[in-house]
């Protein structure tokens, strides 16, 4: 009988109205991105303070940080004891995927600086270009490396300056760093493979709405999308082959 894979999802931020309404939460936003039958996966709120015991982490298969309205750079208690977390994670060599605030987070404990982002934000359907030659030998991309890929960006702060282990897997003509990796057991992304057209839109309203961004930003936000879409299915695939995989099965 295989044995039941486990993983488990740190969420950094609270449902928002129709993350709860259309999906039941961001919970199983990214389940539908990440799972598989047969898998189980749990989720701690931790911006509310809610974590595993630490005894518990190494039933854990693999981890996932998302994305979160705070800033990785705060020293506010559930972000100081999630970085203790996550080093001690990296210490068990456990696989651990940092979305946005979870890609920051991570660099910042690996010894990285994260600040507001130089360019400022980005809230919109964005394209980032892979350094093809970095991505081997873990590959998480599989045979056919491409020379971009499109994923809706949500922040304002970046990654500006990497770890020193840490290897550039892609940059936009914002940000020097869109995506990275640590070794075989930290992958790390700026934006976010789990979002779609509908939850970007409101995410847009919404701050907009809090007067946050000007109508004219929304609008530019929102053409992004009008023509194109996210490479989800090829941000579905590297995202699991970096969760589930070993390098040498990757496909």
């Amino acid at each position: 009988m295989v044995e039941q894979k486990k993983y488990l999802l740190f969420l950094a931020t609270p449902d928002s109205e129709f993350a709860k309404k259309a999906y039941g939460g961001y919970h199983n936003v990214f389940v539908s991105l990440l799972g598989d039958e047969g898998e189980q996966w749990d989720s701690f709120r931790v911006v509310d303070g809610e974590f595993p015991d630490e005894k518990d982490l190494q039933k854990y298969d693999g981890f996932v940080i998302s994305g979160s309205s705070h800033d990785a750079f705060q020293d506010t208690d559930w972000i100081l004891k999630l970085c203790d977390v996550i080093k001690k994670l990296d210490e068990m060599k456990k696989k651990v995927l940092g979305i946005c605030f979870g890609h920051q987070l991570i660099a910042r404990v690996k010894g990285g600086k994260v600040g507001r982002a130089r360019k400022g934000p980005e809230l919109c359907l964005g394209n980032i270009t892979i350094v093809k030659e970095a991505v081997t030998p873990e590959n998480y991309i599989g045979n056919e490396v491409p020379e971009s890929l499109r994923i809706i960006k949500c922040h304002q702060d970046e990654v500006l300056e990497l770890p020193e282990n840490a290897k550039l897997l892609a940059y936009s003509s914002m940000y020097e760093v869109e995506m990275f990796s640590i070794e075989d057991n930290l992958l790390c992304i700026q934006g976010h493979p789990e979002y779609n057209r509908d939850i970007l839109f409101d995410i847009i309203d919404r701050v907009l709405a809090g007067g946050y961004i000007q109508q004219d930003f929304a609008k530019m936000s929102k053409a992004t999308m009008e023509k194109n879409e996210a490479d989800r299915k090829i941000w579905q695939k590297i995202c699991k082959n970096f969760l589930k995989c070993q390098p040498s099965l990757l496909v």
